[in-house]
């Protein structure tokens, strides 16, 4: 078959992972054609977490503040509760215990000093429209969904693809450079022959999204996910608000999660899983009307290879794994992060092919963690549920009394009422899990090792520590313009380019940036910043206290805003011939030396 189409960078999948590669490889200006076997976006209400590095990456995108708009109002998102039971006797609905939920709404001074942006909550049934409209407004014609991959080889120089139009049922060919496969695995690696090395299947879940008047037995308005042990049941019961226009207990619609053993028969039937969620809930005589009832394995997946030569596996492709925490669809957008501005480097020959080399070693452990943050997320509330021996052969009086134990005064429920109240406070390793959300840091070939210890940290999971070592994120720090204007200073990283940042007497660094950039071509900005002089100010010195290097030292940022070397103080010797070298190294490339 002739080609007849020939892009720089073929996207297979228009899920959140492809759709942000869309508007990434649009804003770094690199021809791009996205295709999806679906007619149109999910109808799954899933992946609603937003986190905040997301958020960055979204606001990137140029598509944030849409998401803004429709998504869940930060007072309605401030807490996650776990209840005994829903409704039905008197009692039914306590409150057993309330979290803070991913930053407090913005409330949590934590999640402040880490970065701009706040976390949102917008279900993909949401989501995806909204990415799909501003990547095809950014790529006009270069968006098609329901046109379907139906072959894929790879030659040295490029790869070549098949495409069905489900349409129309016609064929066409399509050359292009790189293949970036965010199709959830469905056809990509199977074509690959990539397999996949499980991490354990915990429960299968059943979900119903659906709409339905819950005002009437949901309680506080703050909280976002409702855990409910239900004494009628048995079970475990997550209810999730869905919006569009009314959220919390007022929402219009919702999403029931329901637990049941792996291979459990009942778990397929659909009216089984209405009948069972509804009488859990205690609310069997609801007008309930459902739009969909899915079935999925809480376990986690990874990839046994990210890459195929000049094929990249993203999101759900490359990894899979719980909802519990919120991990999967942001790992899925962070993949592709990662991955886009190298591409585009690669592409204009600003880096070296080795850059790519660099993709799956950086992210692979980032998302390896979060699969395995993910199963524990879920073990620990089905632990929860072991302390209070809730069990469908109880009967609901014992699983009433059982689950009574958790607030009861009597010296014989002390123990359990202590272990209870521990494991649900355990719940914010998910719910406060800054530090997996925003701390990990790389290695990788593309990155300049100064020689410092990895440092130890205070709590590995919740508690984030900003760094400038080689392979953290840049921290975050609100600068001022010397015109009043105040700038995050993630915002002096522009899209494709390297940034080097030095102190306020990093004049030379600066210098020595400007003349590699002039004469190796290498897209490299620099900035001075302090509290009195400089190119950008300081004010309240959160920059001083998180740059860790001197007055006059430095530090390199890649375009996606992670530090690929520092200088703690002045060059011993020639500032231009050090960053030269550190040039060629984070780019995989020879750089010209500077005149």
């Amino acid at each position: 078959m002739p080609t007849d189409e020939k892009v720089q960078v073929l996207i297979v999948g228009g899920g959140g992972a492809g759709l942000t590669a869309s508007m990434l490889l649009s804003g770094l200006g690199v021809d791009h054609l996205l295709i999806s076997a679906l007619p149109e976006t999910s109808n799954l209400p899933k992946a609603h977490v937003l986190n905040m590095r997301t958020m960055e990456i979204l606001e990137d995108a140029g598509v944030a503040a849409a998401i803004a708009e429709r998504s869940t109002p930060p007072g309605q998102m401030a807490a996650t509760a776990f209840y005994a039971g829903f409704a039905g006797r008197e009692g039914y609905g306590r409150l057993l215990a309330k979290l803070e939920c991913w930053g407090a709404g913005g409330a949590d001074e934590n999640w402040r000093a880490a970065s701009a942006c706040v976390q949102r909550n917008l279900p993909q049934i949401r989501l995806e429209p909204v990415l799909r409209e501003h990547a095809e407004q950014l790529a006009p014609g270069r968006v098609r969904f329901n046109h379907e991959l139906v072959d894929l080889s790879q030659g040295k120089e490029s790869a070549s693809a098949v495409v069905r139009d489900n349409g129309s049922g016609e064929t066409y060919r399509v050359a292009c450079d790189y293949v970036v496969a965010a199709d959830g695995g469905r056809t990509v690696p199977g074509l690959l022959g990539i397999g996949y090395e499980g991490l354990g299947v915990v429960t299968q879940t059943a979900t119903i999204h659906a709409t339905a008047d819950l005002s009437r037995w949901a309680r506080d308005d703050d909280v976002l996910l409702r855990w409910i042990f239900s004494p009628q049941s048995g079970t475990f019961v997550v209810l999730v608000p869905m919006g569009p226009d009314r959220w919390g207990p007022a929402s219009e619609e919702w999403v029931i999660h329901i637990n049941y053993p792996v291979d459990d028969p009942r778990a397929l039937s659909d009216e089984q899983v209405t009948t069972d969620a509804l009488t859990a809930l205690g609310v069997a005589d609801l007008d309930m009307e459902v739009h969909t009832i899915r079935r999925w394995s809480v376990d986690a997946v990874l990839a046994q290879s990210f890459r195929d030569r000049r094929v990249f596996l993203v999101g759900d492709a490359a990894h899979r794994h719980p909802p519990t925490g919120g991990l999967g669809l942001t790992s899925g957008i962070q993949d592709v992060h990662n991955l886009c501005w190298k591409l585009a480097a690669v592409l204009d020959g600003h880096a070296g092919p080795g850059l790519l080399d660099s993709y799956e070693p950086e992210r692979r452990p980032v998302v390896a963690e979060n699969a395995q943050r993910s199963l524990e997320n879920a073990l620990n509330h089905m632990a929860i549920g072991g302390i209070l021996e809730v069990a469908p052969e109880n009967g609901e009086a014992k699983n009433w009394e059982n689950i009574s134990r958790a607030w009861s005064e009597a010296p014989a429920h002390a123990e359990v009422r202590a272990q209870a109240r521990r494991a649900m406070r355990a719940a914010s390793m998910e719910f406060g899990e800054l530090n997996i959300e925003y701390g990990y840091a790389y290695e990788s070939s593309a990155l300049v090792p100064d020689g410092s210890p990895a440092p130890e940290p205070l709590e590995a999971v919740r508690v984030y520590e900003p760094s400038t070592r080689p392979g953290a994120p840049l921290p975050h720090a609100w600068l001022d313009t010397g015109d009043g204007e105040r700038i995050a200073i993630k915002d002096l990283v522009r899209p494709g380019r390297l940034l080097l940042i030095a102190g306020e007497e990093g004049g030379s660094w600066c210098d020595a940036a400007r003349e590699v950039a002039a004469s190796a071509g290498v897209p490299l900005d620099a900035a001075r910043i302090g509290h009195l002089d400089g190119d950008y100010y300081d004010p309240r010195l959160t920059w001083l206290r998180r740059r860790e290097i001197a007055a006059d030292g430095a530090l390199l940022v890649r375009p996606d805003r992670f530090v690929a070397w520092r200088s703690v103080g002045p060059c011993d010797g020639d500032p231009a011939r050090e960053l030269t070298d550190v040039v060629e190294t984070v780019l995989g490339r020879r750089v010209p030396a500077a005149a």
